[in-house]
Parts: C-alpha cells; structure tokens; sequence
C-alpha cells in the first residue's frame, strides 16, 4: 500500500515542473494565470499526500486562490492602452472616430490589450495628461480647409488639395513599446504618428527606444 501511494506522489510531482514550464511559455496573461492555479493546486495535493495538512491549506488558500486573483485584478489593470481624445469631439458616437477605433480594438486584441477613450475638455489638459503620464497616448482629429488658388478664409489654415492624402488623425505617443506595435500595424493612411517631446517617425521604420515606465 505504501508503494503504491509513493507512486501516485512520484506521478504528482512529476505534474508540478511541467507545469511549472506551462506558465513560463504561456503568451497570454490569464492563460499563465489558468497555469499558475493549476500548479499551486498541485502543490497543495503533494502537500497534502505528504502529510503537511497546514502547509497545503496555505498553499491552496494565499498562493492559489488569493494570489490569482491579484495577479488578475494587476494584469487587467495593466494591458490597456489610455487614449486621450477630446470631450467636444464626441468620439465615442462620432461616426468619423468609428473605423480608427475599431482598428486599433482589433489590433491591441492581438497584443492582449484593451483600448480606453480617457476625455479631455481642450487641448491644453490633453497635453498635461500625457505630460502627467495619466494617459499613455493623445489622439487628434485633424480639420483641413481645402481652397483653389489664390482663395483666403479666416476660419482656419489652408492646405492645398495634396494635403487630401495625409493622414486625417495625428496620434502622439509617450510609451515607446505602444510606438512601436503602433508604427508597424497602424497604416500609415490612417494617422499620422509622434513620439511625444519627439519629431514625427516615418511608420514604416520606427525607431529603437528603451522602455519606460
């Protein structure tokens, strides 16, 4: 009877450095975290098949159940990208805003992130929120006034009708990894972006930049 019960144990802790590998190759966050209950609670029964009553209630208790659900409250606090808009603009009903939302959803689902509109009421608290590091990134609408030749307006600047191929949105960017997935999946058709405090980047060839809190 002893042998066999030595054999389950041998078999049980044979789980817990595959599953130990289990979490470390994990890509997804709360898939590693699915991973790291399954091994705590591995852990517990080896525990507890040993003979250490207490030691497996507290494994199974603190380092399953409670770290877990740390962990996740961190990690879905964490991958969100905080884009900063303007209130006026009235980005989440603007049909205009649609497509780049939905674009850049689609392309942060790929990276395990979720996008979230932070408003702004003028320019100048959107730039301090990017400077406070309360948002990662700033979005923009950008209104052009296309005229004929030799024609003035004093509602605003005027572009000459070229300008109808750049980018309709300037996106401005402080978190050099965000810069980075945004340069390489984000057309270039669709907005124009900047490392903030930094000139424009050409989207094709983002630069290599240390990461930053």
């Amino acid at each position: 009877m002893t042998d066999n019960t030595d054999n389950y144990v041998y078999a049980i802790m044979l789980l817990l450095p595959l599953a130990a590998v289990m979490v470390i190759v994990q890509q997804n966050p709360y898939q590693a975290l699915v991973m790291r209950g399954i091994l705590g609670a591995i852990a517990a029964l080896v525990y507890a098949m040993l003979g250490g009553a207490d030691v497996a209630l507290t494994e199974a208790l603190v380092g399953t159940m409670l770290a877990i659900t740390l962990y996740a409250v961190a990690v879905r606090s964490s991958l969100v990208m905080r884009l900063g808009v303007l209130e006026g603009e009235g980005v989440k009903d603007s049909l205009q805003w649609q497509p780049l939302l939905d674009y850049l959803r689609a392309m942060l689902k790929r990276y395990q992130l979720r996008l979230e509109l932070v408003p702004y009421a003028d320019s100048a608290a959107l730039r301090q929120g990017l400077a406070d590091k309360a948002i990662h990134a700033t979005c923009l609408r950008v209104e052009r006034q296309v005229m004929g030749h030799g024609e003035k307006s004093e509602d605003g600047p005027i572009y000459p009708a070229s300008s109808l191929s750049q980018p309709p949105y300037q996106i401005s960017i402080r978190v050099p990894r965000l810069y980075e997935i945004l340069t390489v999946e984000l057309p270039p058709v669709m907005a124009d972006i900047s490392v903030y405090g930094g000139d424009r980047a050409s989207p094709s060839k983002p630069p290599v930049l240390e990461e930053q809190l």
